[in-house]
């Protein structure tokens, strides 16, 4: 999908989400479903098929967010999963975090740990990226075993590696 495309729903997500008392809690939803859709293959194959009915892939998503998450945030995915755009989807929930950290003068950092982090953790993470990039950090947390320990933060351009893995890299290429 083009950037323009990407961009057009996002914005439209902002509108909407912006519209909604718990604006941060339909972003955090919204992110939180775009990355499980991401990450399991068989969802993504189900609410991507071209040979079910829109309505049916709309059906999956009620049946799956339907009382677990905000009435916008069911709407807004079941949006893009009829519309044929659900490989989209990270893409446009990431550019609505961004408009949603600008709009409150923050920049929007991902987080990626082996663990779920405690609410003090991201605070206090949110406070050391902050002081290290000199903004008002807002942190996303997403849980990756890929990282092996420790976390990889990225807060627009700049990355952060503090994993195991990438200590191990270096000691390597010290020995």
């Amino acid at each position: 999908m083009s950037t323009d495309r990407i961009g057009a729903y996002a914005a439209a997500f902002f509108a909407v989400a912006a519209a909604e008392d718990p604006l941060h809690e339909v972003e955090d939803e919204l992110f939180r479903v775009a990355r499980v859709i991401e990450g399991n293959e068989e969802l993504l194959a189900t609410l991507s098929d071209p040979h079910m009915e829109p309505a049916r892939r709309q059906q999956v998503v009620v049946d799956l967010l339907g009382g677990r998450a905000q009435p916008a945030t069911v709407n807004l995915v079941g949006l893009v999963v009829g519309n044929g755009r659900v490989r989209d989807l990270p893409a446009i929930v990431d550019a609505l975090g961004a408009l949603g950290a600008a709009s409150r003068e923050s920049a929007l950092a991902e987080v990626r740990s082996t663990v779920a982090l405690t609410d003090e953790q991201v605070a206090r993470l949110a406070d050391a990226l902050g002081h290290a990039t000199g903004k008002n950090v807002e942190v996303r947390v997403i849980v990756d075993p890929t990282v092996q320990g420790g976390i990889v933060a990225q807060v627009g351009d700049t990355v952060i590696d503090g994993s195991v893995r990438r200590r191990m890299e270096q000691l390597r290429a010290a020995l």
